[in-house]
């Protein structure tokens, strides 16, 4: 994606969003996810990422774009990078997540708005608004009736 004044702000908002999810893929053996996209086991990262989404979002909202990338070299530390598709209310969102040893990015190469603005901060806006009401909200402690 061309990249543009607010798509750095637009990466942050989906970085903050998506972060717990890119947390849970981390957990996995950078082996495992190397082998599935190297043997093309595209239903099994589909089912990985939908297994980490689902516990912070809505069912739909990240699901696995098909395909990905993955850096191995000799002495180095392995890097994969899996397409995603964010799909909250509204929005389409084609992006890239890199998983490394340490740290996790996201990229996005297209963004779609079902009804967009002429003002993009009112897009941004609309973006960060549409992740948070997909995300599952955890109630505080209520008293029991007693």
């Amino acid at each position: 994606m061309k990249k543009c004044p607010y798509s750095a702000q637009r990466e942050k908002i989906l970085a903050e969003a998506i972060s717990p999810v890119a947390t849970e893929l981390r957990l996995l053996d950078a082996s495992d996810l190397i082998s599935l996209l190297r043997f093309e086991y595209y239903g099994n990262l589909a089912d990985l990422v939908a297994s980490a989404a689902e516990l912070f979002f809505h069912p739909g909202t990240v699901n696995f774009g098909l395909g990905g990338n993955y850096t191995l070299e000799w002495g180095g530390k392995p890097e994969v990078v899996l397409d995603l598709e964010i799909k909250p209310r509204g929005v389409t969102v084609y992006a890239q997540l890199t998983l490394a040893e340490d740290h996790a990015g996201i990229e996005i190469n297209h963004i779609s708005f079902q009804n967009a603005s002429g003002d993009p901060d009112q897009n941004t806006a609309f973006l960060e608004k549409s992740l948070r009401e997909s995300r599952y909200t955890v109630a505080g402690p209520r008293a029991l009736a007693g």
